[in-house]
């Protein structure tokens, strides 16, 4: 509920597949009215049926976000049957898996301003209402490649290094006015959704997320729980924490590491890509889903996310626990 009382009014980009589309499920099972964003009307009428079915109410707003202009109708149309925008949640992607000298200026260009830019337009129209109203928050869905880049993604970690300088960069701004309103970025392990059967790819085999893997309802319930406190970041899954800190303390390691195993790890060994059609610029309605195809090795909770987003309870339960082993050692003694 929002803070008058009425359902909550969310807008999520990426909403027709993925982790876009299980946010908009976690959203939906708290009641709230939610504007579904993304170019594939067939995935987007999808997710709406679903969020329904959770209690909650969706609008259909095919949009590329790619195109400011789109971006800011998508939000009037939301303001215009649900009312203020309460949060906004950043979620649209696209990428090339490719070694970057095979990716083409055009390819590079598509995917940057479907990551990047998307974000920034989203942001600017959620901001654009938000900040007179002096109230509301920008959900960044980010990545643990926001900040250890890997081989073959050049244009998708370059977008989401970007990502993470003009977030910070806008926060700092909203906080020197004063603002209400916040802005957070979620950063985003391995995750099983259909962006590896829709991604545009130049590899010999079937591209993968690199394990430990993780279902796209985990990092939706942080999402979630980033919109409604106020913390800076949020890491999900202790291989992204694991990658964002390894690589603070030995860069040049996770470089020869990442050059050894980077290629094979992202790629399903013995199953060649034939031809398939991609997302880059034209949405593929038949992979629409919440899913991908790596259910069978996804994990559906991380236990870090919970120690994470409990951090009191924690602190509780290791003091307690100090305190305990303390008292031993004084009867030992």
């Amino acid at each position: 509920m929002s803070e008058n009382g009425s359902p909550e009014v969310v807008v999520v980009t990426g909403a027709s597949g993925g982790v876009g589309r299980a946010i908009a499920h976690a959203f939906a099972k708290r009641g709230a009215h939610i504007g579904l964003v993304a170019r594939g009307e067939h995935g987007l009428t999808g997710a709406q049926e679903e969020v329904s079915s959770f209690g909650g109410k969706a609008l259909v707003l095919p949009t590329d976000v790619a195109d400011h202009e789109q971006v800011e109708a998508a939000a009037e149309a939301v303001e215009r049957e649900f009312g203020p925008i309460d949060v906004w949640v950043n979620d649209a992607m696209a990428t090339v898996f490719a070694p970057f000298l095979e990716v083409t200026p055009e390819e590079f260009k598509r995917a940057t301003e479907v990551t990047y830019l998307g974000a920034v337009y989203g942001t600017m129209s959620a901001l654009k209402r938000m900040v007179p109203r002096d109230r509301g928050i920008v959900v960044q869905v980010g990545s643990a490649l926001a900040y250890r880049a890997i081989p073959l993604q050049s244009a998708y970690c370059g977008a989401k290094f970007a990502m993470r300088g003009f977030t910070d960069s806008v926060r700092t701004e909203l906080m020197h006015d004063g603002s209400n309103v916040w802005i957070t970025m979620v950063q985003l392990p391995a995750v099983n959704t259909p962006q590896f059967n829709w991604c545009r790819t130049k590899l010999p085999d079937h591209p993968q997320p690199v394990p430990p893997i993780y279902q796209p309802e985990v990092p939706a319930e942080a999402v979630y729980w980033a919109a409604h406190h106020h913390r800076r970041e949020i890491d999900v899954g202790f291989s992204a924490v694991k990658a964002i800190f390894g690589n603070k303390l030995a860069p040049r390691f996770a470089d020869w590491y990442l050059a050894r195993t980077g290629y094979k790890s992202q790629q399903i060994q013995g199953m060649p890509v034939n031809g398939r059609p991609d997302n880059l610029y034209e949405p593929v309605p038949e992979e629409a889903a919440t899913h991908g195809m790596f259910d069978s090795r996804a994990q559906a909770r991380s236990y870090q996310l919970w120690a994470n987003t409990h951090r009191p309870l924690v602190a509780a339960a290791v003091a307690g626990a100090a305190a305990a082993a303390a008292g031993l050692v004084r009867m030992s003694r």
